[in-house]
């Protein structure tokens, strides 16, 4: 049995960002598994924009060698904001490259409690004992769908993340709902490829970010002022979008007003540029489904306003929610014994779970740590945490020098 000190599981930016930070300490054994970007590359649909900024954009790394800018000059690369989906998968392919060269990409099929630590095992039956497990695998497991479209086949109904070519979809009636960025840029890409769409929403209005009033509040303010105003990072409104960027300062608030900052940084939302796109296409906002079923190869919606729709296929732009008992991989036991609240695990510093040496990065962390760690900008403050929490001490493990 091959033997390490910390196993991180998933390639996509916190993996990748992760891994690279543990590894500059110096004599810690890491293991990485995992394909590379693999639900940016495979699970959003081409011709998508990222809606972040620039700064936000980027995959957090110990230096600065590892920057989008970096990844331009080198690979000749042009693109600006908003960052074209396949330019940021193309950049996280070669910060791979330059930081995990020896990804390995078989599958782990099972982590299991082995103390002094974790057994991993591979898709090929290889086990790997480790000190620690760093699960950083993305949201690709939490799609929501919600109940009244569960019992449909896909054929008919799909999330949107289940679709990398939306062309399938070309020249069908098709039903978007949902009233966020993912929903949005759906709807105006099946547009344009020439699909008859409308989009039906919950929201009595669509919210958009980096709008008129938020551009005249920069022009007017400054640059010095915006900044003291708005984080890097990108989450969240004014004032509200520093206090995100902290999350050991967030998590000092009432709970029930992180909750309420919470939802008020990551309602649903979509980009300003998107606007102009979208001029054409219906949208239907505050309006419910009160039911649906299947009519032949088509689907029949029921409205809240009593109105019908047909449709040759519904595609869902309704979110994630997030439940880490889905991570198939994770023992039975660990995930009985892991503190939860809705599904999200109870991280305390370093992102580490009740399960001493489990960690879990990314969105999982939004209930304990905010918003931010559901966004690419969340990679900085993540690997930092985790990377204290790895090196504040160390103890021999097999001959090695293992850090807990």
């Amino acid at each position: 049995m091959d033997s390490c000190d910390v196993t991180v599981i998933g390639a996509g930016p916190y993996g990748l960002s992760a891994a690279a930070h543990l590894r500059a300490v110096k004599g810690l054994e890491v293991r990485v598994f995992g394909e590379p970007m693999s639900f940016w590359s495979e699970n959003m649909p081409q011709g998508m924009f990222l809606r972040s900024n620039w700064t936000a954009t980027q995959i957090a790394s110990p230096g600065k060698n590892l920057s989008l800018e970096s990844f331009q000059a080198e690979e000749g690369h042009g693109f600006k904001t908003p960052v074209p989906l396949d330019g940021f998968v193309a950049y996280g392919l070669w910060y791979q490259r330059q930081a995990v060269p020896d990804l390995d990409r078989r599958r782990v099929v099972s982590v299991e409690p082995d103390h002094p630590g974790f057994r991993v095992t591979l898709g090929d039956g290889e086990t790997v004992k480790t000190r620690r497990v760093v699960v950083a695998v993305g949201i690709g497991s939490f799609a929501r769908r919600p109940s009244e479209f569960e019992s449909l086949p896909k054929c008919l109904v799909s999330h949107t993340s289940d679709h990398r070519d939306l062309t399938k979809l070309v020249g069908k009636r098709v039903i978007i709902v949902g009233g966020g960025q993912s929903a949005l840029e759906s709807a105006a890409l099946l547009y344009e490829a020439g699909a008859e769409v409308e989009v039906i929403a919950r929201t009595e209005k669509i919210h958009w970010l980096q709008g008129w009033a938020s551009k005249t509040l920069h022009h007017r303010l400054g640059r010095l002022t915006s900044r003291l105003l708005y984080a890097p990072t990108d989450v969240g409104p004014a004032g509200i979008s520093q206090l995100m960027a902290r999350p050991d300062l967030l998590k000092y608030l009432p709970r029930p007003v992180q909750d309420k900052l919470r939802r008020r940084s990551t309602r649903p939302a979509g980009a300003r540029w998107l606007v102009d796109r979208l001029q054409p296409v219906r949208i239907n906002l505050g309006c419910s489904i009160e039911s649906v079923r299947c009519q032949g190869e088509q689907v029949r919606l029921h409205l809240g306003d009593g109105s019908e729709r047909i449709a040759d296929h519904v595609l869902l732009g309704t979110g994630f929610h997030i439940d880490v008992s889905k991570y198939r991989f994770l023992d039975a036991n660990l995930i009985r014994e892991m503190r939860r609240v809705n599904g999200f695990p109870l991280l305390k510093s370093g992102l580490e779970t009740s399960i001493p040496g489990l960690h879990i990065l990314g969105a999982p962390g939004v209930y304990s740590c905010g918003p931010l760690l559901q966004f690419v900008s969340g990679t900085t403050y993540a690997s930092r945490t985790l990377l204290n929490c790895v090196t504040a001490g160390k103890q021999s493990f097999n001959g090695h020098q293992s850090l807990r």
